[in-house]
């Protein structure tokens, strides 16, 4: 079992940069992989992106390629999410989660525990 406390949030002006953690206070989180998704006010949640169990394999949602980058740090266990170049439309609450599978799937139904969420607001 793991239980994952989210940090990082903020506020940020578009083109600015935050990094997301993820920590677990357990001692499984290398049997999991991680997701990470967004909520923004009056939609649905949605991807953002993920990282294998290992660490080995990331994957990232269309919207957020080539700005986003997904980490995870099994001797700490901590995921982070670098967030660069971000847009007024990043603005939402960031949720970690974790799966205990090798590779993660972009379903939120598949994860089995979640972090509280943590609110990015993007100036522009």
């Amino acid at each position: 079992q793991v239980q994952l406390v989210e940090s990082g949030g903020g506020l940020v002006h578009a083109g600015g940069s935050l990094r997301l953690s993820c920590a677990d206070s357990g001692r499984a989180f290398s049997n999991y992989a991680v997701g990470w998704f967004r909520q923004a006010p009056g939609k649905e949640r949605e991807f953002v992106a993920s990282i294998s169990r290992s660490g080995g394999s990331t994957f990232y949602a269309d919207s957020v390629k080539g700005r986003f980058t997904v980490s995870k740090d099994n001797a700490k266990s901590t995921a982070l999410l670098q967030m660069n170049n971000l847009k007024p439309e990043d603005t939402a609450v960031y949720y970690c989660a974790a799966r205990r599978t090798i590779v993660p799937g972009t379903n939120s139904a598949l994860y089995d525990y979640w972090g509280q969420g943590t609110q990015v607001t993007v100036s522009s």
